[in-house]
């Protein structure tokens, strides 16, 4: 198979899954084996991709053959390749878990086709070589994720999404406002062109605003401090099924987006913005994890740590070198794949204990002990104990930072994996290990269709940790791409020519 072809593939094959799932309306036993078939190949497809890249540099395409930077290009370098290998893992896991993890209401309101809808605007972001492109893709994004929130019909859900469709609303329309200011300052709207003039420029009001708009409109999309507050609100009442997705795909592809922009455009944060970012980084990992260790309500809890992991993120694009860089894509397909295993584990022990509230669960470790094990397995991950990949992601952040000089800054990476340590014994010891109390339902039977695609998940955590060194070299890859773009420049203006 060409790579012309894979790199459009993940757009393609989501977006064929969205419409035979709208012509299956009414049969959604269909729509869940489409969905569940179409996944499988959506992660053989990105696979193959992130093999391509490997072997041949980075992959651009020009549909309908028109020369960049007048073209639609679609681009997968190493960071959007295993952005999209790691998005389309989660998402097999999910629509697996779907057989049994979704209600009634969402069946029969669209679930399907939405969550399709969702990978079409997560993969199109993270391929896009094209910043208007990248509004679209949000937009696509935002539009399936609100519709996703309100599916399933309660009235807690409608609340969260009115709450989080106005929030990122205003993101996207910082966004869009951004797009245009550079637009005016530069003429091009594609990114290799872009970061050949951009650089270039001298400073100017244009330029200057746009660059503030983008840094507060994806602050917004990645849940940074201090615009974090939306995600705890949405992400904690949406059914498990929807949580996994939303927990470990859509500030990653927040963050994704703000690295891309900042690293090709403004060649990386530097000086008052690259202190801005800095703190802004430290306190947000801090900040999550202090606000997710005083929570009783363990998907609060788990969305507090979302924002936590946001910071270890924004270390990579505040230090904005090829070390740090390498550091935070292999921290991002780490928490993207650990995320999305720990929200599903999270709702099989929903299922099984009948409440989210840690003070009216217990005793579980005698019921479900295989449940206990694999959620202890995804905690340590999470919190960055061995031999999970959550250990080298936060020991590879720290150590960026060390070698940035900025102790200070790793120091808090590390002290704050203590916290998130404790965050986990806190959640284990009250769902586990502590007695049942008197007013829990009886434990109900988990169905093995919904703890196969959360095992799996925490099982290729296990293996990245005892096996790093090949998402190692990839991650540096990105990294080395990310600081010096001239092959991805090359690349795409090539393309179609």
């Amino acid at each position: 198979m060409s790579a012309d072809l894979l790199v459009i593939l993940p757009v393609i094959l989501p977006l064929t899954m969205a419409g035979l799932c709208a012509v299956f309306w009414l049969r959604p036993e269909w729509q869940r084996w489409v969905t569940a078939v179409g996944m499988a190949l959506l992660a053989a497809a990105s696979i193959a991709l992130l093999l391509a890249v490997r072997a041949e540099g980075v992959v651009a395409s020009q549909p309908g053959n028109w020369a960049a930077p007048f073209g639609i290009t679609i681009v997968a370098d190493t960071l959007s390749a295993l952005g999209v290998a790691a998005a389309s893992l989660v998402a097999l896991a999910v629509s697996v878990f779907a057989f049994r993890g979704t209600d009634e209401n969402a069946l029969h309101g669209g679930f399907f086709p939405l969550f399709c809808g969702l990978m079409v605007g997560v993969n199109g972001s993270f391929l896009t070589g094209d910043i208007f492109n990248l509004y679209v893709w949000f937009e696509v994004l935002l539009v399936c994720a609100i519709g996703l929130l309100v599916v399933h019909r309660g009235g807690v859900n409608l609340d969260a999404a009115v709450k989080y469709a106005a929030l990122n609303l205003f993101g996207t329309t910082l966004f869009l406002t951004a797009v245009a200011f550079l637009y005016g300052a530069t003429g091009t709207l594609n990114f290799a062109d872009l970061a050949q003039i951009v650089p270039a420029m001298e400073a100017s009001p244009g330029l200057t605003f746009a660059l503030v708009l983008f840094l507060l409109a994806l602050g917004i999309k990645a849940a940074a401090f201090p615009l974090f507050f939306w995600l705890p609100i949405a992400y904690h009442t949406t059914p498990p099924v929807v949580s996994a997705l939303f927990g470990a795909l859509l500030t990653k592809v927040g963050i994704y987006a703000a690295i891309r922009i900042f690293m090709l455009l403004f060649e990386g944060t530097t000086g008052m913005v690259a202190e801005i970012v800095v703190w802004v980084a430290a306190i947000t990992m801090l900040s999550g994890a202090l606000a997710a260790l005083i929570q009783t309500d363990l998907r609060r809890m788990l969305a507090f740590l979302i924002v936590s992991g946001m910071g270890y993120l924004l270390m990579g694009l505040a230090l904005s070198t090829p070390g740090s860089l390498g550091a935070a894509s292999f921290y991002l397909v780490h928490d993207i794949i650990v995320k999305g295993a720990i929200f599903l584990l999270a709702g099989v022990i929903i299922y099984a204990a009948g409440s989210s509230d840690l003070k009216k669960i217990g005793g579980l470790i005698r019921t479900h002990p295989v449940l206990a094990v694999i959620f202890l397995g995804a905690g340590l991950s999470l919190a960055g104990l061995p031999p999970f990949s959550g250990f080298w992601a936060k020991v590879f952040v720290a150590g960026a930072a060390f070698d940035g000089a900025r102790p200070v800054l790793g120091g808090i990476a590390l002290g704050t994996g203590l916290i998130s340590l404790l965050c986990v014994v806190k959640i284990w010891t009250e769902a586990f290990w502590k007695a049942a109390p008197e007013t829990m339902r009886g434990q109900a039977r988990i169905p093995r269709v919904m703890m196969v695609p959360a095992t799996a998940l925490v099982l290729v955590s296990l293996a990245i940790g005892i096996y790093a060194e090949p998402l190692l070299v990839l991650a540096q890859a990105a990294g080395n791409g990310l600081a010096d773009p001239a092959a991805y420049i090359d690349a795409v203006m090539g393309a179609g020519q």
